[in-house]
């Protein structure tokens, strides 16, 4: 009992009240010794949770190639609703303590042909969309996390209410029985009491009874002394 209490009471703990806020700024990062042109945000959180929500965010808007590290490539990118087949987009995650850099940027020469200010406004929105999705995810891992804890207490409430039930019931079987005890009890002094005066009067019927017989065998005697004296 007292480790759930814990366990529930952690949620209230760590659970962050404060809203969450994505501000995304232009960012050149370098992928593979190349300097490529980008958009970044900072967001508050592990780095394999970043990562989760960016593979999400990523698979909806192309074909994504892991690499053995740092980028992740994204082919055939779909940016509001256009297929781009010959672009291809990077993305890179990078942690300091507990902020985690999501950068997605492009190597402008893979794009010729394309309206650059549509794409960068492009990429800047998918950097935003996966900061916002990231920390959508997380709330909602905390709303799953406090529902499956509401559950729990609900559970372990009605748990107690159906032990306080066999309890009382337990408790009143042990009233009634009791009772059933006293009153044995109280019969078997008056049984005891009854057969203690039956053994008394039967051993006053046994004196009774060997007196008259010693009484008897006296008469007996005196009337066989009789016989005798007869001639």
């Amino acid at each position: 009992m007292n480790k759930f209490i814990l366990l529930v009471a952690s949620l209230f703990v760590f659970a962050p009240a404060e809203a969450q806020t994505v501000v995304v700024k232009m960012q050149s990062d370098n992928v593979k010794g190349e300097n490529l042109e980008g958009y970044a945000t900072e967001v508050q959180g592990k780095k394999t949770d970043v990562n989760t929500t960016l593979t999400k965010i990523l698979k909806d808007h192309g074909k994504i190639k892991f690499l053995s590290s740092d980028p992740t490539v994204v082919t055939n990118p779909l940016l509001d609703g256009a297929l781009y087949e010959k672009g291809i987009l990077f993305a890179t995650l990078k942690e300091s303590s507990s902020v985690v850099t999501i950068w997605i940027g492009r190597k402008v020469s893979d794009w010729q042909g394309t309206d650059a200010e549509t794409i960068n406004k492009q990429v800047e929105k998918l950097v935003y969309q996966t900061g916002i999705q990231f920390y959508r995810d997380q709330v909602q891992m905390q709303i799953d996390q406090t529902q499956q804890a509401a559950d729990a207490v609900a559970k372990q409430i009605s748990r107690t209410i159906s032990q306080s039930q066999d309890l009382v019931k337990k408790l009143e079987n042990n009233g009634q029985e009791k009772i059933k005890l006293e009153n044995s009890i109280e019969l078997n002094k008056l049984e005891n009491a009854v057969l203690k005066v039956k053994i008394e009067n039967n051993k006053k019927a046994q004196d009774s009874l060997v007196s008259a017989t010693a009484k008897i065998q006296q008469m007996k005697q005196v009337h066989e002394e009789k016989l005798r004296k007869i001639n």
